[in-house]
């Protein structure tokens, strides 16, 4: 039983102009059976004409098979409202939709979903590529196997839940150039088609979107405008907040009502799926002392997990003086899922994004430049140098040095 639409017009004109160009099904006995006007037409009639004949054996054809058609017309333009029966769907003589008619449908199929959004998900622009997210993660990521593991493991598990009762939140927070916005580019490309440009991914940065405190009050109006906007507009949104530290206290209270449980609602037959990312560098300094603490203790980078830094990482945010964040219902009232830390990367790593830029470049490298260019990054503390100040930040200019 097909519950679709009703048929445009037009639509069902192409349709049946597509039909007429289509084999006609193979049915038992169909080749062999003879036609009911074949030794009865006079000869020199219309009916006897031969091209005739077979234009009105197609457009029987036609009108026969027409709502079959349409059902898998619609069946593939909007899954969601199509409930197929097949043994109907086969018909009485076991009709099954011809190779070349399979052709026609889908190119009927895509030319209507170049201006409509339709595909198996509902919502065209949102894919939710989880083996490429974790194939992006675990090749284009370099040195943060904690990362890798809790984003890929909480965003499938938020996302593949029937009845999500909140929005999931994550706060990235580690030095600069150890991977937040490449992690949160990441996401937005393997989960909307359209990755940051997509229509049901919003960025704010900031410095850039809310510079002037004096402001609050506007940018807390448009803020409001521009989430509900996209929460209308897609079933599924991702929020990402640059520079989450800087953000205003006024407005980190306001983003508080949209990420607390929401009150079950008996008729509400899905529930919206949001995501909320904050990027921060607060409380870097207190990840990399704890990698290095560990390190020096004789642990590897590897071994070291969740449990090691977030309770550290979570107390310092708390009491941090230099930044309102800690101290926002965000924090205090546990409406952050996930502080996930990003540790602080080491010259092995900083060679690898080097390979990644020259590769993402199409340009041809030497392990001699990678070496140079790895070197020529400040590496802290003092004494150890262990760790890229910058991280992986600038690698991209630095290559201009080498370059004939």
């Amino acid at each position: 039983m097909l519950r679709g639409p009703r048929r445009p017009r037009g639509l069902c004109l192409v349709l049946l102009l597509l039909l007429l160009l289509l084999p006609l099904p193979a049915a038992p006995g169909h080749r062999d059976a003879a036609r009911p006007w074949e030794g009865t037409d006079e000869p020199g009639s219309a009916w006897a004409w031969p091209g005739f004949q077979r234009l009105r054996e197609r457009l029987r054809a036609a009108g026969a098979l027409s709502k079959r058609y349409w059902a898998l017309f619609s069946c593939q333009v909007w899954p969601d409202r199509c409930e197929e029966d097949e043994e109907a769907a086969a018909g009485p003589l076991g009709w099954s939709l011809p190779l070349l008619g399979q052709q026609y449908l889908d190119v009927l199929t895509t030319w209507y979903c170049s201006f409509q959004d339709c595909c198996s998900s509902g919502d065209c622009r949102i894919s939710n590529n989880f083996t490429g997210l974790e194939s992006d993660l675990n090749v284009r990521l370099h040195g943060q196997h904690l990362v890798q593991e809790l984003v890929l493991r909480t965003v499938r598990d938020y996302l593949e839940m029937p009845q999500p009762d909140k929005a999931l939140a994550l706060s990235f927070h580690g030095w600069s150039g150890t991977g937040k916005n490449f992690v949160a580019r990441m996401l937005a490309e393997n989960l909307y088609r359209d990755g940051l440009r997509s229509d049901c991914v919003k960025m704010f940065i900031a410095t850039f979107h809310f510079p002037h405190p004096k402001y609050v009050d506007l940018y807390k109006e448009r803020l409001m405008g521009q989430i509900q906007e996209t929460q209308q507009l897609c079933p599924q949104t991702l929020f990402i907040f640059d520079e989450a530290e800087k953000l205003h206290p006024g407005l980190l209270e306001f983003l508080g009502p949209y990420l607390v449980r929401w009150a079950p609602e008996g008729h509400r037959a899905k529930s919206p799926r949001a995501i909320f990312l904050f990027l921060s560098n607060l409380r870097g300094n207190i990840i990399n002392e704890v990698v290095l603490n560990f390190l020096k203790a004789g642990g590897s980078r590897e071994e070291i997990r969740m449990e090691h830094l977030e309770p550290h990482l979570h107390t310092e945010i708390v009491e941090s003086t230099d930044s309102g964040f800690g101290h926002s219902c965000l924090v205090k009232e546990n409406l952050i899922d996930y502080f996930v830390p990003f540790l602080p990367l080491e010259y092995r790593h900083v060679r690898l994004c080097v390979r990644d830029a020259f590769l993402s470049q199409e340009l041809q490298y030497t392990e001699e430049a990678l070496d140079e260019i790895a070197k020529m990054m400040v590496y802290v503390p003092k004494e150890e140098q262990l760790f890229s100040s910058q991280g992986c930040k600038s690698i991209s200019q630095r290559i201009n040095y080498f370059l004939p």
